[in-house]
């Protein structure tokens, strides 16, 4: 299931100390669990805006966004980012760092190459134990 929430500027959402939010404003959140960030670009940056698979409602506004999780491999050791993306713009909420176990499988799935990734359902299972129940 997907989630899209209409909200009044993407800017409200950063209302924490250093542009990060606290545990429980996260916990609160509408997290889209089966968001991508392929589809994140086709939904929201892209002319292809539509429901042609009828997983996402199309984007009618820049006041339509959604919450998902990225992994960042970037730096050789994968981040996880909670994300907030809209028509005109991504904000990084709060970043995880992975457990040794978790973080080495995940490189290993992904043969070690650098790049930005939707979460495998290992981590999925450990943001909601940990961080979002």
């Amino acid at each position: 299931m997907s989630y899209i929430e209409t909200a009044p500027s993407i800017r409200d959402i950063s209302r924490a100390e250093d542009d990060m939010q606290t545990q429980t404003d996260l916990e609160s959140l509408i997290i889209d669990w089966d968001m991508t960030p392929e589809d994140a670009v086709t939904l929201y940056l892209e002319w292809g805006n539509n429901s042609w698979h009828a997983q996402h409602k199309p984007v009618t506004s820049k006041n339509d966004f959604s919450n998902y999780f990225v992994v960042n491999t970037w730096d050789g050791k994968p981040e996880v980012s909670l994300v907030r993306r809209n028509s005109e713009d991504a904000v990084e909420l709060a970043s995880f760092t992975l457990p040794e176990p978790l973080a080495r499988e995940f490189m290993e799935e992904h043969g070690g190459n650098k790049g930005i990734y939707a979460p495998n359902e290992a981590i999925k299972r450990w943001l909601r134990a940990t961080h979002f129940h």
